[in-house]
């Protein structure tokens, strides 16, 4: 009993090292922690599974990378980092101009942005959310287009088949998206297949795709990716994101904007 106790507490030792390296490094290789921690890759692989259960990390080919941040439904979302989004949004409406056909995506962040175009903009918004459409409603020289489909409730977005079919109909000359997790190697990434197909349409319908993201979603993975991260045109992100995680980006060729 004794022994079992004590490989038990080295596990969790283990276990907790491995995610003070994911913080440090912003990933972890399998192999190498097994070379380190002088235990079977085996064992490293029941680690890093034991630790993806409980959402610590994401477990990708080799090792693993840090989970995207998901807080509670759209409501407790949309109170968040409010401060943060609101920069975001200013930043990126100012990308927009008019006689363009753009596609807002839905979230909390794109929601910002709605509320942020310019009133003189004359422009076509094509969008898959609800509170985006229903805030658009009020802009005095915009025509809104809601998309049909299937209503993800946790998101309120519309999915499924009948959406992506509309999206695929649509030439835009800009996308707003909103992303749960970017990374430099893995991509665009998200939480939900539906939205993931979803989102996929977006990018091939648009000629720019400006990735919607607080700093805290850089470098982190979801469990379905939607694209690579060189189908970005732009990034617009929190001031107070390091240069060093945004530099990345840039060499991938993202234009970086900071708010």
């Amino acid at each position: 009993m004794g022994a079992d106790r004590g490989a038990t507490a080295l596990g969790a030792e283990r276990r907790r090292l491995i995610l003070d390296r994911l913080r440090a490094e912003g990933k972890v290789l399998a192999a190498e922690l097994s070379i380190e921690f002088g235990v079977s890759a085996d064992t490293i692989r029941r680690d890093l599974d034991e630790l993806a259960r409980e959402g610590r990390l994401q477990r990708v080919h080799g090792g693993a990378l840090p989970p995207p941040v998901v807080v509670g439904g759209y409501e407790v979302r949309r109170r968040r980092d409010t401060a943060a989004k609101a920069e975001i949004a200013r930043a990126a409406a100012g990308l927009a101009a008019s006689g363009q056909v753009i596609i807002l995506d839905g979230g909390t962040t794109a929601l910002e942005v709605a509320r942020n175009l310019a009133p003189e903009l004359r422009a076509m918004v094509v969008t898959t959310s609800p509170p985006v459409a229903v805030a658009l409603a009020e802009h005095p020289s915009l025509e809104v287009t809601l998309v049909g489909g299937s209503l993800d409730k946790g998101a309120l977005v519309t999915v499924g088949a009948a959406a992506v079919e509309a999206l695929r109909g649509v030439r835009a000359d800009l996308c707003y998206l909103g992303v749960c997790g970017l990374h430099p190697e893995v991509g665009i990434t998200t939480t939900d297949l539906e939205e993931r197909h979803a989102k996929r349409a977006m990018i091939d319908a648009s000629a720019r795709v400006v990735a919607l993201a607080n700093a805290d979603k850089l470098g982190t993975a979801g469990p379905y990716v939607v694209a690579p991260l060189t189908e970005l045109t732009h990034l617009v992100t929190e001031r107070s994101a390091p240069p060093a995680t945004l530099a990345p980006y840039r060499v991938l060729g993202v234009e970086v904007v900071r708010a």
